[in-house]
């Protein structure tokens, strides 16, 4: 029994093709709108990528960008099999290509499912990643001068002016690390050399943030330095009063950021998906009810479409016993009591023994 049938007259065909032929060229903008969601988040990874620790955040803006490539070549197709279906005779010349166009469209369709959700499922890993990264980042902020690392300093920099944020997970990230370089270190000073001395490493640690961190609408000057000592500045309270540096952690701000464009892009492919998957139903129905009016031989005459052809049931087990059976063809079997057609096996008695020449 065929699957949600439907019988169509001679002008609901043509309407039919008609509309999946508009169709076919929005879903051609579609894909360039997942060809342009999937530049513009590979350009925002590319942007912030020194401070992951994982390359392999790429693929979801790869996925978008072939996807959308691909939608625009295989709706343009659709939309010309779906303007010739409405003349019976061109519908000659796509109806071999139809059924593995409907399935290279479904698999498409899939695609997009997959991709959307592979936008909602990266937020994990990419916080992972960007705890470690970052945490390498703030190690290296003040190597300045060395190759690969020259501009670390100021994509940190850049992050905490534009996010508003300050650390990994919040300012006193930076209590815990070197981010002065030895260069610009005042050897000659006591505490300096003091500060050196005290800390097993070796490294010059103080409770001090760069200025990236302070926040530009505080109303007094920021407190960078000594910003636990409340004693070290005028009418201060460390603990009490409201800091003038960023509070919130760089990670939590990357994090936020990425996960609000990954849930638009993700809502975006889902609708996306919808609207192509609207549009193979409607091509499916489109070549079954072609191909039930070649049967019938009158152009004029209604003809059923349907999404499939026998129950889901059915059509599972045909198709497992296609797979299954694929490989028996090639097979040859040795068995002795195998039965040989009785014109093969004439064929094969009345073969000539093969002459061999025998030697003067």
């Amino acid at each position: 029994m065929a699957v949600l049938k439907v019988t169509f007259s001679k002008t609901k065909r043509d309407k039919l093709a008609q509309v999946l032929w508009f169709l076919n060229w929005v879903s051609v903008v579609t894909g360039m709108i997942l060809l342009s969601l999937g530049l513009f988040l590979k350009v925002e990874i590319l942007q912030w990528q020194q401070l992951m620790s994982k390359r392999e955040f790429h693929s979801v803006p790869n996925m978008l960008i072939s996807v959308g490539l691909i939608a625009c070549g295989i709706n343009f197709v659709g939309g010309k099999i779906c303007y010739d279906c409405v003349d019976t005779n061109k519908f000659l010349r796509w109806k071999l290509l139809m059924l593995p166009y409907i399935i290279c469209t479904f698999f498409f369709t899939f695609c997009l499912l997959v991709g959307a959700l592979m936008c909602y499922s990266i937020r994990n890993d990419l916080e992972e990643s960007l705890f470690v990264g970052l945490h390498d980042a703030l190690r290296h902020y003040k190597d300045t001068d060395t190759p690969g690392r020259c501009f670390l300093k100021h994509t940190i920099d850049m992050l905490q002016i534009q996010f508003q944020c300050c650390g990994n997970s919040g300012f006193q990230d930076w209590f815990y690390i070197q981010w002065v370089s030895n260069h610009y270190l005042d050897m000659s000073r006591a505490e300096v050399v003091n500060q050196l001395r005290s800390n097993v490493e070796g490294k010059y640690l103080t409770d001090s943030v760069p200025f990236s961190c302070c926040n530009p609408s505080s109303p007094r000057p920021c407190i960078q330095h000594q910003v636990t000592n409340s004693s070290a500045h005028f009418n201060y309270d460390y603990q009490m009063e409201e800091l003038n540096v960023w509070r919130r952690g760089c990670r939590q701000a990357l994090l936020e950021y990425y996960t609000q464009i990954m849930q638009s892009i993700g809502l975006t492919v889902l609708i996306i998906w919808l609207f192509e998957l609207s549009v193979l139903t409607g091509v499916r129905y489109l070549q079954t009810a072609m191909e039930n009016v070649l049967r019938q031989g009158n152009p004029d005459s209604e003809s059923d479409g349907w999404l499939l052809e026998n129950s889901f049931a059915e059509t599972a087990r045909y198709n497992f016993n296609i797979i299954k059976n694929l490989g028996k063809c090639y097979q040859v079997d040795d068995d002795p009591n195998i039965d040989v057609p009785s014109t093969i096996q004439h064929e094969l008695d009345n073969v000539p023994p093969k002459q061999i020449p025998v030697p003067s």
